[in-house]
């Protein structure tokens, strides 16, 4: 079973993650914005072959969860670092709202629906992990959940914690790669996001005052980040912690992952058989004497 790969940012899978000691800057020796943006490009680029051959050995899938607070740059991570990917052998999903539908199943079903095939890439903006955050910090969502106990606050959020193991367990089992990334931008970075949204105009359409009134509640959302990182932080699925004030360090992080974890796997294109490659010289031969037109 995949084993995450050694990284400076990676969760510990020990339960001693602390948000406080979590840097939200690059550090002090790395590289500048520009040579970041060539360095990305190069790792486009080997994710682009590395995914070919993820899609032709059909063997494993790889799943890409992202969480962060609003203004992270999860979308703007996601576009840029993926931008070189055949699209063919990609799929991203946005969690946002549980829909009548889904609040009919279990808190997993909706993203279970969305998971990748083996030899593809999916991601996810948002995830079950909403479960454990947002709705932690707005409990009274629950009620909607139609949940056929009555709710234990000491013990629904341990118990979520059990199942989303439990499920990455049985993924990871069956050959699904799993990768989180926690983009943590501090909160004075993303005040500045903010006002920027609000002061440039072709940036006003991002701007929603329900982000300002989810601000408020920081110190809560950072809490529920620690617990959800520190449970479910395993070496079969690790959580990575980016920092994300600098976007240029941040999307060359998770891009670098992503490859260091492909080329982990030791993907190789499928072999093809004695008796088929036997026929090739016939069938070249067919191909470079067939008739024009």
């Amino acid at each position: 079973m995949f084993k995450g790969i050694d990284n400076p940012y990676r969760v510990p899978y020990n339960g001693s993650f602390k948000v406080n000691n979590s840097t939200t800057k690059p550090p002090a020796d790395a590289v500048g914005k520009k040579a970041s943006k060539k360095a990305l490009k190069k790792a486009v680029k080997e994710l682009y072959e590395l995914q070919r051959v993820l899609y032709a050995s059909d063997k494993y899938s790889l799943l890409l969860v992202f969480q962060a607070m609003d203004a992270a740059g999860k979308d703007s991570t996601i576009r840029t670092v993926m931008s070189g990917v055949n699209p063919a052998g990609c799929q991203v999903f946005s969690f946002k709202k549980p829909t009548p539908e889904e609040l009919d199943h279990d808190f997993l079903w909706r993203t279970t629906c969305s998971l990748p095939e083996r030899g593809r890439i999916g991601i996810f903006n948002r995830s079950y992990y909403e479960e454990t955050l947002v709705v932690r910090v707005h409990p009274q969502y629950l009620k909607y959940q139609k949940l056929p106990y009555p709710v234990n606050q000491r013990t629904i959020w341990k118990e979520r914690f059990e199942s989303i193991r439990e499920h990455e367990k049985h993924l990871a089992r069956n050959g699904t790669i799993i990768l989180k990334f926690w983009l943590n931008v501090s909160k004075e970075e993303q005040k500045n996001r903010f006002l920027d949204r609000l002061n440039v105009p072709e940036k006003n359409w991002k701007f929603s005052s329900g982000d300002v009134a989810e601000r408020q509640h920081w110190n809560e959302y950072m809490a529920a980040y620690q617990a959800a990182l520190n449970a479910t932080s395993r070496a079969h699925a690790p959580w990575y912690a980016i920092p994300a004030d600098n976007k240029p360090f941040m999307r060359l992080t998770v891009a670098q992952i992503i490859v260091d974890t492909l080329k982990s796997l030791d993907l190789k294109y499928p072999a093809v058989g004695v008796e088929e490659k036997a026929k090739f010289d016939e069938m070249r031969n067919i191909l470079e004497n067939e008739p024009a037109g």
